[in-house]
């Protein structure tokens, strides 16, 4: 009887495990950063650009600005990273591992490569 109800007991911790959802973290490419036309340029203003992320079948265009003191992502494309697409929003992780989050502007699907024959 002890056996049953510790079998049951061990079944009941662990049930909620198995029911959480996993996040969906995905390999993306950047695939082209452009300067993002601002208004009103200030020297102070931080620099802003409109990268393209391939993500599974679909490109994303996303609007980066730069974090203080950080290099700017002129020479990323080509780069792969591990996001994680949101509704309005893909969250990456930075060189230290801090998550952060750049708005989606766009979507469309990615052309497929032509097949030779």
């Amino acid at each position: 009887m002890r056996k049953l109800i510790g079998a049951i007991a061990v079944c009941l911790l662990t049930f909620p495990a198995l029911c959480q959802t996993a996040s969906k973290w995905q390999i993306a490419t950047i695939t082209e950063v452009r300067p993002h036309p601002a208004a009103g340029e200030d020297a102070s203003d931080p620099l802003t650009y409109d990268v393209s992320v391939k993500v599974g079948g679909t490109i994303y265009l996303v609007l980066y600005t730069t974090p203080l003191g950080e290099l700017p992502p002129k020479y990323a494309a080509g780069r792969d990273l591990l996001v994680f697409v949101g509704k309005n929003t893909i969250t990456y992780n930075d060189i230290l591992g801090q998550s952060l989050q750049v708005p989606i502007e766009s979507q469309k699907p990615a052309a497929e490569p032509k097949q030779s024959k």
